[in-house]
């Protein structure tokens, strides 16, 4: 242990930077779980008994001099609340960064270990009860992101920003759809005839790309996009789109960058195409919720959004640097509870799902998914709370570029409408990031219904509320960038 702490205090000592230059850093640690472990996702269990490629930690440093962030992208499908404290905890142990200038952001590749435990040692328990095996990896990822952070202030090089934006068109669609029966179902299938149209506004599919340029190091490609990365499925185990897209932007720059993926706000928009054209359907097959899945497309839309930023990676425009800022700030919204019939309901619903009994239910496909997660989530609310308390947070450069984290996953006008009201040049959103609280639907989706209102705990106020907090956080931090 004291050789390790040696290590780390040698690794930071060694940084130096004055208070007027920016210097980054770069690390990627390997957090591929071994074969039979659990993995969360799709209300059924399931343990990994394929690995398809590496899952990672990718780990920027900023560092003014006076202050050092931490921006950590982890293929996983989320990190619960407990086990990104406990990641956070083993990083400021490792760096002494101070806990509110880490950002901890899950790509949401559904093909990862289980990192969204909610245990506590001790003599108190909460929630599922992890395997043994879960319980290791989720110490292991802990170390790695602590390995991560000391390789990249080890790493920490003067920067260079610029940035630009292109487009990866058809790969990525709203998923909720309005029927012919009258309601709005989530992924309703390819070609179905019932489906009268789309619930909600086209997809962004914006692709922004800032280039971080160093002194005698590579350079590092930041590539911000937003989609579900539920392509692949099953038992096997991949960092989906997020992690081949750094793949397919590495090898075609012939490993001369890194390169890091931020998935923005995703939540109600994902792969799937209900109306594909010709040759669209390639590399897909039908999965048991009647969502077409595929390995192959997954590398279709790494190679998609890949060459989206290749497409400009040598036309970035410059950016001014400055001061690296952190902030955070706490969002009340209120809670989606049930009322004592709904809670009669969802218990006779849950009582069937968990003996087995799903073919009992008058659901199939993913309106069944649909309705055993709406009765899950009155379980869960039915002493309560009233009110959540969200916790929001920011890292900016100067007054150029910032990134925002949300502890869930945002609708996709969440992420447009700050991008949109940002004061700064280039903002990055960012979903799951320190935690998972679950889904922030716009408040028309409470009303149409769908997935993602149904398991909401939160009230239908709530992207509102984020929006509004969020953008007091960038102006906050654009204050600051002086």
């Amino acid at each position: 242990m004291k050789r390790w702490m040696l290590l780390v205090l040698v690794g930071i000592g060694a940084v130096s930077v004055s208070a007027a230059e920016l210097k980054i850093g770069f690390a990627r640690t390997d957090i591929t779980p071994p074969l039979g472990v659990s993995m969360p996702g799709y209300y059924q269990m399931r343990h990994a008994k394929e690995i398809l490629d590496p899952l990672q930690i990718n780990c920027l440093a900023f560092s003014d001099g006076a202050k050092t962030a931490f921006l950590m992208q982890v293929d996983t499908m989320c990190l619960s609340s407990w086990v990104a404290e406990r990641m956070r905890d083993a990083i400021i142990a490792a760096t002494g960064a101070d806990r509110d200038s880490i950002m901890l952001h899950a790509s949401h590749t559904h093909d990862g270990g289980n990192l969204s435990m909610n245990l506590k040692r001790g003599n108190v328990v909460v929630g599922e009860k992890a395997d043994p095996l879960t319980e290791l990896y989720v110490r292991m990822t802990a170390t790695r992101a602590a390995d991560a952070a000391v390789e990249a202030v080890r790493d920490l090089k003067v920067a260079k920003l610029s940035y630009n934006r292109s487009f990866a068109r058809r790969i990525s669609f709203g998923r909720r759809y309005k029927m012919k029966d009258g309601k709005v179902r989530t992924n309703p299938g390819t070609n179905n005839p019932d489906i009268v149209g789309p619930a909600g506004n086209p997809p962004d599919e914006s692709v922004q790309v800032l280039r971080i340029d160093r002194a005698g190091g590579k350079p590092i490609c930041l590539i911000n996009f937003q989609t579900h990365p539920d392509v692949v499925g099953g038992e096997t185990i991949t960092a989906d789109w997020p992690g081949l897209a750094r793949t397919v932007f590495e090898g075609a720059t012939l490993g001369k960058t890194h390169c890091l993926v931020i998935n923005g706000t995703q939540g109600d928009v994902n792969h799937c195409n209900v109306m594909p054209r010709p040759g669209e359907l390639n590399g897909l097959t039908r999965d048991f919720d009647a969502v077409d899945r595929g390995y192959d497309h997954a590398w279709h839309m790494a190679n998609v959004i890949a060459g989206a930023a290749l497409s400009v990676w040598l036309k970035c425009i410059p950016l001014a640097t400055g001061p690296v800022n952190t902030a955070t700030r706490t969002v009340r919204v209120p809670s989606q509870r049930p009322t004592a019939k709904e809670l009669e309901w969802a218990k006779d619903v849950w009582a069937k799902h968990e003996a087995g009994k799903d073919a009992e239910l008058p659901w199939k496909d993913m309106e069944l998914t649909t309705e055993v997660a709406r009765a899950g989530r009155m379980m869960r609310l039915a002493d309560g709370p009233d009110y959540f308390d969200l916790p929001i947070i920011g890292i900016s450069i100067g007054k150029s570029v910032a990134f925002g984290g949300f502890p869930g996953e945002p609708f996709n006008e969440i992420g447009t409408a700050v991008k949109k009201n940002s004061p700064f040049t280039l903002t990055i959103p960012a979903c799951l990031v320190n935690g998972s609280r679950g889904y922030f639907p716009f408040s028309d989706a409470y009303t149409q219904g769908g997935y993602e209102s149904a398991t909401s705990p939160f009230g239908p106020t709530v992207a509102d509320d984020l929006i509004k907090g969020q953008g007091q956080l960038l102006e906050d931090l654009y204050r600051s960038g002086q």
